[in-house]
């Protein structure tokens, strides 16, 4: 059995090339990316200069104040793949008692500065340029500030998501109102907009940086002053009370000290071994094994139950990620989580068991030897309703309300990089006018349950759904892909992987074909509900699946023909450093780029 035909044409070429290539989510990150390659910088500047720009030009889906996980293998080690953990812990005054008993919570609201991590984003990129780039911080920020401080032509999509939050911004965010809303309105798309608080912040870091010794110094220089910049106006900001997503007021915990005390860094990915090919994702403190165990489970079928385009395989492919996906919300989290057995071989046969002809309406999360398995997560069906959510993922209809940015860069030495950007988007919480940013809201993805992997905790990393991909063959990355969107993201990889692994399609070609995604899961986004039996699926998988899916007992709501995932890539064959890259159409703001 052969995989459906690929679309044809495809919306954008499959860039080749034997320079270097970039693949991001906003158009200019990628072209700024592609400009330090061209001027010689290696792939970890490039990704560095786009990651400072999407800061400014995508402001609805990532912010300076956020997070971010990397995946990164160097051409002096390729076979050592590593995580860049970028994903800052719960302050040291954020506990369970504080927001039950205090704040009179049950939830982490999804906006405002309780749900506010430490911000470690800025870190993370300074880290890995300290490491493995070539630039000096001055010349990496240089594209940043200069959209920041000169302007640049604002989204149609910022323009609606201020739109969306108009009104709490002029009641409750009075500095979002000034920021955004200078002229009493949202922006028009397509206006020129500026930051000018942010290019200084960025300029301060650059000066920091210039009167260090050596370019490894100047970059330390930068971390320290991002530290002492940061944290002071964001204590004293935060500790005024506002609105937040729960609909009442309350006063963030994120103190300076908390800032000083965390740092980014680097730790070991998890693997498995598919079709010959070695795939690489952070571990559970992140959501990124949930794709490791679905490809582990869909390896034991036959290759027409792999083909999303198919109602058989559409329906094995939902019912794979329900389960891998109901470990997720049982068994992950920043502790020690039974990944080895998870991944194995055994495991994926017990659980290939459960999956029938019909869809499961049951949250269903397998047992591990010698664990009491931690209680299911609160399984709601409908929650509060509230403007400005900042939740970074997509709506049932398919349809979007913020998301998350990616970015993916390989040079002609053999450098490889995937990260996925994200928090503090300009609806999360109100803008410290200081700084211009906000901070970010990744504490939503923990539970107020002292018995849950995934609680809340001091000093500890909330369950993020942020997740990059590396793939390896023989030793040598030949392809870092990505994508936004929540609780999507490796539901959206699993069909691109399926195609281009298994069923033969070129990135391009994967990237525009049709997609889906279950939402039969514990949506990690406030107000954390769950919709049982839950499928999206794009239009143009064809009547005949989604027919088929509903008789199957999926509860299916179609989406748009083009409306799900924001995928890119790029890609390497080590044999003859022939490079790709390959950009998702959907938004039309992905662009790749390359020679």
């Amino acid at each position: 059995m052969t995989f459906t035909p690929a679309p044809a044409p495809t919306t954008r070429p499959d860039l080749q090339g034997s320079f270097g290539m970039a693949a991001s989510t906003h158009w200019s990150a990628t072209g700024s990316a592609q400009s330090v390659l061209e001027r010689g910088g290696n792939a970890f500047d490039a990704a560095c200069a786009a990651a400072f720009v999407l800061h400014v030009v995508e402001p609805h889906l990532n912010g300076p104040g956020g997070d971010l996980v990397g995946l990164f293998a160097t051409a002096d080690a390729p076979g050592q793949p590593q995580v860049l953990r970028g994903q800052g812990p719960a302050p040291a005054a954020a506990t369970i008692a504080h927001y039950r008993d205090t704040e009179g919570l049950d939830l982490v609201p999804g906006s405002g500065a309780l749900a506010a991590a430490v911000p470690a984003a800025v870190d993370a990129w300074l880290v890995l340029l300290r490491d493995h780039g070539t630039w000096t911080v001055r010349d990496v920020l240089t594209y940043a500030v200069g959209y920041a401080r000169d302007g640049h032509p604002v989204l149609p999509a910022v323009a609606a998501t201020i739109g969306r939050v108009a009104d709490l911004f002029a009641e409750h965010w009075p500095t979002s109102a000034a920021r955004w809303m200078p002229h009493g309105r949202p922006p028009r798309p397509g206006e020129t907009v500026t930051n000018p608080a942010y290019a200084a912040v960025l300029d301060r870091l650059g000066d920091a940086a210039d009167a260090a010794p050596s370019r490894t110094a100047g970059v330390e220089a930068a971390r320290t002053a991002w530290r002492e910049i940061v944290g002071p106006a964001a204590e004293e900001f935060v500790a005024t009370p506002h609105r937040h997503s729960d609909g009442r007021d309350h006063a963030g915990v994120l103190t300076a000290a908390d800032l000083a005390g965390t740092g980014a860094g680097y730790e070991e990915p998890a693997t498995i071994s598919f079709r010959d090919r070695t795939v690489v994702k952070p571990g559970a403190w992140t959501q990124g094994p949930v794709l490791l165990q679905s490809l582990r489970l869909l390896d034991g079928f036959e290759d027409d139950r792999l083909d999303v385009a198919t109602e058989l395989g559409a329906h094995t492919v939902l019912e794979t990620l329900k389960l891998a996906l109901a470990d997720r919300d049982v068994w992950y989290g920043d502790t020690d989580v039974p990944l080895d057995h998870l991944l194995s071989a055994e495991y994926a046969a017990q659980r290939r068991d459960l999956i029938g002809d019909r869809a499961s309406h049951e949250l269903r999360p397998g047992s591990v030897p010698g664990r009491t398995a931690p209680p299911l997560p609160p399984l709601r069906t409908t929650g509060a309703a509230s403007s400005g959510t900042g939740e970074p993922t997509v709506q049932v209809s398919g349809t979007t309300r913020g998301d998350t940015c990616h970015v993916d860069v390989v040079d002609r030495w053999g450098n490889m990089v995937s990260v996925t950007p994200s928090g503090g988007w300009l609806q999360s919480s109100p803008e410290i006018p200081a700084l211009g940013f906000c901070l970010g809201t990744r504490l939503q993805m923990t539970w107020l349950d002292e018995s849950s992997p995934s609680r809340l905790a001091p000093g500890v990393r909330p369950r993020t759904t942020l997740s990059p991909t590396l793939v390896l063959a023989d030793g040598f990355p030949v392809m870092a892909c990505g994508t936004p969107g929540g609780d999507q993201q490796d539901q959206w990889q699993l069909p691109f992987l399926l195609r281009t692994l298994v069923g033969g399609y070129t990135p391009q070609q994967a990237i525009d074909a049709p997609t889906l995604h279950t939402t039969s899961m514990a949506d990690s986004f406030w107000p954390r509900t769950w919709t049982p039996g839950g499928a999206v699926a794009e239009s143009r998988l064809g009547t005949d699946v989604l027919d088929g899916l509903v008789r199957r007992g999926h509860a299916l709501t179609e989406a748009g023909p083009w409306s799900l995932g924001r995928l890119s890539a790029v890609t390497r064959d080590p044999a003859t450093g022939l490079l790709g890259a390959a950009a998702n159409p959907r938004g039309a703001q992905g662009y790749a780029a390359g020679r």
